[in-house]
């Protein structure tokens, strides 16, 4: 059973920046694809960002030149660094293990553990 705790999220202002992380309980982190998803009030879950075990990186439209994915293997830790923060990026951003870790998928379905999700709200 592969643990993920998240925090970093928060409350900013339009325009500014947060980091999440997201650290993993198992050792062998470094073999999984690592994704985030979001999901706002009244919407479905969304993918972001996703990178595999060999540091291939994947956006959502909606982020991509504002969120750079990225991890620390020896540390069991995915970030997500996000820029430019928008009152639509308001969402509980989730992490998520995918043990076959070759391929990011943007389904979430695909992936096989999940954290809590941490809350971050962009205040116009």
């Amino acid at each position: 059973q592969v643990q993920l705790l998240e925090s970093g999220g928060g409350l900013v202002q339009a325009g500014g920046s947060l980091r999440l992380s997201c650290a993993a309980s198992e050792r062998t982190f470094s073999s999984y694809a690592m994704g985030w998803f979001r999901q706002a009030p009244g919407k479905e879950r969304e993918f972001v960002a996703g990178i595999s075990r060999d540091w291939s990186a994947y956006y959502a439209d909606s982020v991509k030149d504002r969120f750079t994915i990225s991890r620390d293997n020896p540390k069991n830790t995915v970030y997500l660094q996000m820029n430019s923060l928008r009152p639509e990026d308001t969402a509980v951003y989730y992490c998520a293990a995918k043990l076959a870790g070759l391929q990011v998928q943007y389904d979430g379905r695909a992936y096989d553990y999940w954290g809590q999700g941490t809350q971050v709200t962009v205040s116009s």
